[in-house]
């Protein structure tokens, strides 16, 4: 009924009754359209008074979708200017909580131009930008709304909220923003529905089937959560809807309604994205589509999407995450296994990924989505993207604690699985890069690898790992020495620790006198074995049992060298091929077989091996 002029707010018995029966309701069930559409006119026409304006915002629950008309008659009230300034603040962080349940978007991207003029309020500005984000259309990027963030933040500093709207419009207009802008921009927008979460997402659960629009082409929760744990119903990816209202003048066609790849490609050039970026990853021909498009546009709204749903939404308890984490894997896969799909099939990197899984790796159990997890960690930079000030000194930390961290981590797995071949060339792969970062990356850090890493290889039963650790301690020689040429020239402000040195040259000790010197057990070396010992295995000239000759790897190599041999010269045997020229013969025969890491090595350290088919810079060819 209409309200009469004149009316008494305070103190009026029956609006306050009214008022309670109504955010009652609005609380526990939800509002219907119409309702919200007068309640929020009646609230920001301030005919109620300023303090039902902020009370009625706050029960006002959409139990099914909001009307659009709603929300550009609150905007019209919003450019009246009476409301105060924390109603203001209120109505847009409302916007922003229900704005996947507005039924279309036309009418309120027809008026961006009087949203955008809120961008010079400072107190509405951070929400302002976050709306505006979610409504920019190519068409809306002009000069003079650029050279307008760009004076606010020459004023306010560069916040992230302008950050990511400026990076929105550069990818539409890159000729309008000129201005360098971080290639990963973090999250700028944060959470701002925790006002209406709670009643929100009960509310949604309790009318799901009324809200969602499609559930062929989403995902959601089925799993009953535990009413003694945080629920994660806010888990549930979103229904695939378009932005567009379907009797819109534009020629677009929804992603819902596709039900073909064939469709997809007829249709690829019309297709409009879908107002929630999160609904992608419940749609296999909707991923194909950003797959295809490669969109900038639509990776910063999806990786803004992704960036809410996993930190704001899983982290949002970190101190309570064991409790409900261990519980929840169904909950957990219902984003994440999408997720991570997309994410290896399209191989983009997601800043979102990267801060998400740097503060759940602190929580995690080890167990939880292990495969999935681990694969991405793949995606993570040595630097982190939301860290760009870091210094050389805190980046070479990190990359030191990688690296180390890594080297225990394949120490171990190679004691558990007692050195298996794959496992130890992986390990090789990973130190033939770590070997050469003075070199290759101008890195100014050295890093040797671990016993448990260096022996395994030295003694390993395969040739190819051999081969690739000799390949490995010549580019080590080769990195130090041009370290400690600079060192001594003064060409560099950083020194390498004597204990990189004593650590390299006790590693090529063993390796000399292993395969060189035929005496692999050394006297205060790492690998000595008590005699008496030795004598129990029954081994004849057991100190020669890993030389280049006798070393399980090579021992084939050795055999068929000496069968060549053997049909020209029936003198030569084991014992003289290690002497004159038939020692030179079989090295030459040794190292054309491929061994060019081996061959390497042998020569810088000896100033034996081949000069055919050596490789000076070059890695050894034999792969796993």
């Amino acid at each position: 009924d209409t309200v009469e002029a004149g009316t008494v707010v305070r103190g009026n018995d029956e609006l306050e009754r009214n008022m309670v029966r109504v955010e009652t309701v609005g609380l526990s069930k939800g509002l219907p359209p119409e309702v919200i559409t007068v309640l929020l006119d009646l609230a920001l026409s301030l005919n109620a008074g300023t303090a039902n304006c902020n009370r009625v915002l706050k029960f006002l629950i959409p139990a099914t979708v909001v009307p659009q008309e709603a929300i550009v008659k609150g905007v019209s009230w919003l450019c009246v200017g009476k409301m105060p300034m924390n109603a203001q603040v209120l109505f847009v962080r409302w916007v922003l909580t229900v704005f996947d349940l507005i039924d279309c978007k036309d009418d309120l991207r027809s008026i961006y131009g009087f949203i955008f003029s809120f961008v010079t309020e400072e107190n509405l500005c951070p929400f302002i930008c976050h709306l505006l984000y979610l409504l920019t259309m190519r068409e809306h990027v002009h000069p003079y709304r650029v050279r307008k963030l760009l004076d606010i933040q020459a004023k306010m500093g560069r916040q992230p909220f302008l950050t990511q709207l400026l990076a929105l419009y550069k990818v539409f207009r890159p000729d309008l923003v000129t201005l360098s802008l971080p290639s990963r921009v973090r999250t700028g927008f944060k959470n701002h529905n925790s006002t209406w979460k709670v009643a929100l997402s009960a509310v949604q659960r309790k009318n799901k089937g009324a809200v969602l629009v499609d559930q062929s082409l989403s995902l959601d929760v089925k799993e009953k959560p535990s009413s003694r744990k945080r629920k994660l119903h806010h888990l549930a990816i979103p229904p695939l809807t378009s932005a567009f209202d379907s009797n819109s003048s534009k020629k677009v066609l929804r992603l819902q309604e596709l039900r073909s790849f064939k469709e997809l490609l007829e249709n690829i050039h019309n297709i409009e994205l879908p107002a929630q970026m999160g609904s992608l990853l419940g749609s296999a021909l909707a991923l194909h589509y950003l797959d295809c498009v490669q969109d900038e546009s639509a990776f910063l709204r999806l990786n803004f999407w992704l960036g809410h749903s996993l930190q704001e939404g899983w982290m949002f308890n970190i101190r309570n995450m064991w409790q409900f984490i261990p519980q929840s894997p169904g909950h957990l896969s219902i984003i994440f296994l999408p997720w991570f799909v997309f994410v290896r099939c399209s191989q983009e990197g997601f800043s979102s990924t990267e801060s998400f899984l740097y503060k759940f790796l602190s929580v995690w159990d080890g167990c939880l989505l292990r495969p999935q997890i681990l694969d991405l960690l793949s995606d993570i930079p040595l630097m982190p993207s939301f860290c760009e000030t870091m210094t050389l000194s805190g980046f070479m930390d990190s990359v030191m604690e990688l690296v180390r961290f890594v080297g225990l981590l394949a120490s171990e797995g190679l004691r558990l699985e007692s050195c298996h071949v794959l496992l130890l060339n992986q390990t090789l792969a990973f130190y033939e890069t770590v070997c050469d970062m003075f070199l290759k990356f101008s890195l100014p850090l050295i890093i040797m690898p671990p016993a448990g890493v260096f022996y395994p290889a030295l003694f390993a039963t395969d040739s190819v790992s051999v081969d690739r650790l000799g390949y490995i301690m010549y580019r080590y020689r080769k990195n130090l020495t041009l370290a400690k040429k600079q060192e001594q020239q003064r060409e560099q402000t950083f020194h390498i620790s004597r204990n990189t040195y004593k650590e390299f040259n006790r590693n090529l000790q063993a390796m000399v006198n292993s395969m060189w010197n035929s005496w692999w057990c050394v006297p205060g070396s790492e690998i000595e074995i008590d005699k008496d010992l030795i004598a129990l295995s029954k081994v004849a000239e057991p100190w020669c049992r890993f030389d280049l000759i006798h070393h399980p790897a090579l021992f084939s190599y050795a055999i068929e060298f000496h069968q060549r041999v053997s049909e020209i010269l029936t003198l030569v045997t084991f014992k003289n091929t290690r002497t004159g020229k038939y020692w030179n013969w079989y090295m030459e025969f040794l190292f054309n077989q491929g061994f060019y890491g081996l061959n390497n090595f042998i020569r810088t350290n000896t100033g034996h091996g081949s000069t055919l088919n050596s490789q000076e810079d070059g890695q050894p060819k034999s792969q796993p």
